[in-house]
């Protein structure tokens, strides 16, 4: 069998020859390259909070099971081969109606049960406060259930659940959460520094967003960001898009977590990729995407989630950090691997989930399960 793909090792430099089917069944390392040009080789990139994408929302009644296998599907061919849909902030039935349609779509292939290993609730246990809150429906927010989770659970593959520790009993009902086998992330918060540290005792593991998702201004010290950044049993997403975070915040960020700590996220809606204009949402009502790719809350300085992609916070990384190549890719591969329990090493036996691309982070070809995919 010929090789499938052919690229640099990031790390070492060295030329990998992959052969493989749906798993790698070869790997061959040689010195190089001896007067070739090759791309880099890596683990195809994992998106773990992806709200829509393609003009399709994972939230609303129109979402089907196979409107997720269409995301899918685009999300592969810009080199995100593993993605996890993000229902945000509705009533109880309107969450358990996206994670059937999540469930349906992952039990209709193997294919896609690996693409979509769980789903991830952004809310309603969220700050009931304009600022913390963001663009999440204040008539849906709802103290910590998890009961109501565990009827999440009935309807689909509930792994992540972000919320805000802000009340008494939050770190009671966290350890409830993590009880049920879903990951907590603290996110869309007021709460003050030892009530974040009383969350990460009872088991809360990351962070959503972090530096989104909070009061426009804030004391100097203490507060949220603080406590969450010198949190070393916090891992923590980071929005790489340039509007969320600039450049200088987000490498200083990326400096005191360090990229076992960290990892890039799109919080990508429906309306990444579409052209400059005001839209209408199933979540935030009209929003306004300005031409350089700012989605906000229109008559509001709020962001409204992004209209970019994990595979552009990377370049956005690679040209606007100190970050190495091999560093940055950890952010897409690595970590968010990591807190899906998987290996994303390049290994025979592994998926052949691989992408190549040029040092500036520019996609040249992408593989889900040994299947090439166009790049977008």
């Amino acid at each position: 069998m010929s090789p499938l793909v052919r690229g640099l090792d990031p790390v070492t430099g060295d030329v990998l020859e992959i052969t493989a089917d749906a798993t790698i069944t070869q790997i061959d390392r040689r010195p190089g390259p001896a007067g070739e040009e090759l791309p880099y080789l890596a683990p195809g990139f994992i998106d773990l909070q992806v709200n829509g994408f393609a003009g399709i929302d994972v939230n609303g009644p129109e979402v089907t099971a196979e409107r997720i296998a269409e995301i899918t599907a685009a999300l592969a061919r810009i080199g995100v081969t593993t993605w996890v849909p993000t229902i945000v902030t509705a009533s109880e039935e309107a969450i358990r109606h996206a994670l059937r349609c999540v469930a349906e779509a992952r039990a209709s292939s193997p294919q896609l049960a690996h693409a979509i290993p769980l789903a991830h609730v952004e809310g309603p246990f969220l700050s009931d406060q304009d600022g913390p809150r963001g663009v999440h429906d204040a008539a849906q927010i709802r103290p910590i259930d998890p009961e109501e989770v565990a009827r999440w659970q009935q309807a689909g593959p509930v792994g992540i659940v972000t919320l805000s520790p802000h009340t008494d009993d939050a770190p009671a009902q966290i350890a409830r959460i993590v009880g049920l086998g879903v990951q907590v992330a603290i996110g869309h918060t007021h709460a003050t520094g030892p009530q974040i540290t009383a969350a990460v005792d009872a088991g809360a593991s990351l962070s959503t967003h972090l530096g989104n998702g909070i009061f426009p201004q804030l004391p100097r010290h203490p507060n949220p960001l603080w406590t969450q950044l010198a949190e070393n049993r916090l891992t923590c997403g980071l929005i790489a898009d340039g509007h969320h975070l600039p450049a200088e915040t987000l490498e200083v960020m990326l400096r005191a977590k360090g990229v076992d700590r960290a990892f890039l996220v799109s919080d990508a809606t429906e309306l990444a990729g579409k052209d400059p204009g005001r839209y209408q949402t199933a979540v935030g009502g009209t929003v306004e995407l300005t031409a350089d790719g700012r989605l906000a809350y229109v008559g509001t300085e709020l962001l409204a989630g992004a209209a970019s992609d994990v595979a552009a916070g990377l370049r956005f990384v690679l040209r606007s950090t100190s970050l190495s190549l091999p560093d940055a890719l950890a952010l897409v591969t690595r970590t968010p691997g990591r807190i899906l329990g998987r290996d994303t090493t390049l290994r025979v036996g592994a998926p052949a989930d691989l992408v190549t691309l040029t040092d500036d982070g520019t996609i040249q070809g992408v593989w889900q399960h040994g299947v090439e995919a166009s790049p977008a």
